[in-house]
């Protein structure tokens, strides 16, 4: 997947949209009908990601898919971004999908859809979920209501996606009508015809701007006079004093009345069939009370297959055999043989070479972690579980300032805090935006970081692992707790669409670990690589041993580790996972002691964010407060490492 930033959407031939509410199914359709090549913008204006990637089936088709909306009168960046796309491209089409389940969210933006006269055709994805809970929808009489395509698909399972590339040259513009209340619809009547023409209908622009929808104004302002937006404003504050309330909320309840009058149409409810037990679990993991025990046997088997198999089976495979045995050896024979310059022999395999130090730790130490950890990820991600994770811990969450939306960029964290930190836009305010951004650069490891610490833990005792996940916890409790009253502004309630608990698919698994591991390869092991020349640099000038001195004090004294691990800190600013790679290499080799491993991975867990996540900081929150994070991380980490170091050694703590 190539990622940069675009001024515009792709030109093409043809262009098909994809829309629907959040967690429908799109992104498997998208990936099903683009293939693996696709690109990742942000939408002009916007620090909004829109994919779009040529057809599978037509290399004159793109296709484009939209953030997940509830509603297409903005009332978020991502909503407006949607509208923007149905606004201003010239689409051929418009698939939208809707879960089954959820038929009467979906049907909100169908009306939208036919009120905006679009061509587009319906996708009613998860059939399977719906008929497990006794739902079935008659897809030919929702089709005779808006004279559009209507099909049904198990996205997951690929079921029905032919027949969607079959039908999407078959999108219509939707014939269906409908009128608001009096008011209302005299209102937008009135506006309608004060507007010129778009490519969506002057009544969908009407209902927008009586709706209140301030991100039109540019449009609106390039596109009629100033006495006409003027006019406008005069109808639609007479609207609302008559009505004496929300317009936006009077046109959805309006809305509401007309959807709920065609679900009653062709929605048939029986008792739930198959997947009654899987829906019993999923209830279960939400539960205050028996959820902790399902939470503690999914982090057991995260431990057992990441920490067990990963980081002691494969990684002593791959280090131990492969690399030691094989690879390192013959690389030194042929460098030897073939590289007359001594300098450039040691770069390439000498004690900081970029063969026997930066590819080793790259793909015989972290690799088999990492993949190990993303097909654990993938697992929970395909089950339906990370958002019940997050129902779980919400309350927690709520002491430390953030609502529930905010666990899932601190569960994303666990995959890569630089993406996940991107995902903070998802939070209301200010003030959520940067204690979230705050504690996941301190206490969030990313997955390659998690799985090398798991490696490391998985050699010592129970109690090793509860002390530093305890640390880590109590950390971002407390960071959170008082971040939460210096930080100024509010916090919002936590509102979260629950997908049914599901079995996860093993397509949907290998291909995001690939796709996850191809991002690894690409984007961190040439970051190990700048780390090894760095440090093969700081060597032959001397400034190693110099900065070893100078740490010295605090590596050696405060947190009581060898010199050596200040290796591992100066590279942890480059990458953290590289940091705690060169600990578990110190581990390996028998030069860290139990309160030494557990005293450096508290340190490096909370130590300060890498490179890539600190730039993306500065992106979203802004130079002075990523130099405030970052200013505070520093110190803070060795602090607390140095009082753990203090606690274990004169309480006498063995591990």
């Amino acid at each position: 997947m190539h990622c940069h930033e675009s001024k515009s959407i792709a030109k093409a031939s043809h262009r098909v949209a994809l829309v629907g509410n959040p967690n429908v199914g799109k992104s498997v359709i998208f990936g099903f009908l683009t293939g693996k090549y696709v690109t990742v913008s942000n939408y002009p204006g916007t620090t909004v990601e829109v994919s779009q990637g040529t057809a599978s089936f037509d290399s004159e088709t793109l296709i484009i898919d939209t953030p997940g909306v509830n509603d297409l009168i903005p009332m978020s960046e991502d909503e407006r971004v949607t509208r923007d796309i149905l606004l201003n491209e010239d689409l051929s089409a418009v698939v939208q999908v809707i879960d089954s389940k959820n038929l009467r969210r979906g049907l909100l933006i169908t009306l939208q859809l036919a009120e905006m006269g679009l061509p587009f055709i319906i996708v009613l994805n998860m059939e399977d979920e719906a008929r497990s809970r006794g739902i079935s929808i008659d897809r030919a009489r929702l089709s005779e209501i808006f004279r559009v395509p209507v099909i049904s698909t198990i996205a997951t399972q690929k079921k029905g996606l032919g027949r969607l590339i079959r039908t999407i040259s078959k999108a219509k513009r939707s014939p269906y009508s409908f009128s608001y209340s009096t008011e209302i619809e005299e209102a937008v009547q009135k506006i309608a015809s004060l507007l010129p023409e778009a490519r969506i209908s002057r009544r969908a622009l009407a209902v927008m701007l009586l709706a209140g929808d301030e991100s039109l104004a540019p449009w609106l302002h390039a596109s009629v006079p100033e006495e006409t937006i003027a006019e406008i404003e005069k109808i639609r504050r007479r609207v609302q004093r008559r009505i004496g309330g929300s317009l936006h909320y009077a046109i959805n309840r309006d809305r509401l009345r007309i959807v709920d009058e065609i679900v009653e149409k062709v929605v048939e409810k029986s008792a739930p069939r198959s997947g009654e037990t899987l829906a019993r679990l999923g209830n279960l993991t939400m539960h205050p009370v028996y959820g902790i025990p399902f939470l503690i046997l999914v982090l057991l088997a995260m431990y057992e297959f990441v920490g067990v198999f990963g980081a002691g089976t494969l990684v002593d495979f791959f280090e131990g055999v492969l690399f030691e045995k094989y690879i390192n050896p013959f690389a030194e024979r042929v460098v030897t043989a073939t590289v007359p310059v001594p300098l450039i022999q040691e770069l390439l395999v000498g004690e900081f070479g970029i063969i026997t130090m930066a590819l080793t730790y790259a793909i015989a130490i972290i690799l088999p972690i990492v993949g190990t950890f993303f097909i654990a990820f993938g697992v929970l991600e395909d089950s339906g579980y990370l958002p019940r994770l997050a129902i779980m811990t919400n309350r927690i969450f709520k002491v430390i300032g953030l609502n529930g939306k905010a666990v899932l960029p601190m569960i994303l964290g666990l995959g890569c805090d630089t993406m996940a930190t991107l995902t903070t836009r998802i939070l209301e305010t200010r003030k959520e935006r940067i204690i979230a951004t705050l504690l996941l650069a301190l206490a969030v490891p990313c997955s390659a970081q998690l799985g090398v610490i798991l490696g490391m833990l998985a050699s010592l005792s129970a109690k090793a692992v509860l002390i530093w996940a305890g640390v880590v916890v109590m950390v971002m409790l407390l960071v959170g707790f008082l971040a939460a009253r210096l930080v100024r502004g509010e916090s919002t309630d936590f509102i979260l669409e629950i997908p049914p608990l599901r079995v996860p698919q093993l397509g949907n698994i290998v291909a995001k670990t690939l796709a996850r591991m191809e991002w690894y390869l690409r984007e961190a092991v040439p970051l190990f690589i700048l780390g090894t020349l760095l440090l093969f640099v700081l060597d032959k000038l001397g400034a190693l041993v110099a900065i070893r001195n100078f740490a010295s004090p605090v590596v050696v004294s405060l947190l009581g580790l060898p010199s050596e691990a200040t290796d591992a800190f100066i590279v942890g600013f480059l990458r953290r996972d590289y940091g705690a790679a060169g600990l578990f290499a110190l581990a390996s080799k028998g030069m860290l002691s139990p309160v030494q491993i557990v005293v450096a991975l508290v340190t490096i867990t909370l130590f300060v964010p890498c490179i890539a996540n600190t730039l993306i900081i500065i992106k979203e929150r802004g130079l002075r407060v990523a130099l405030a994070i970052v200013g505070f991380i520093f110190p803070f980490a060795f602090i607390v490492g140095a009082v753990v170091n203090f606690l274990l050694r004169h309480l006498g703590v063995s591990l």
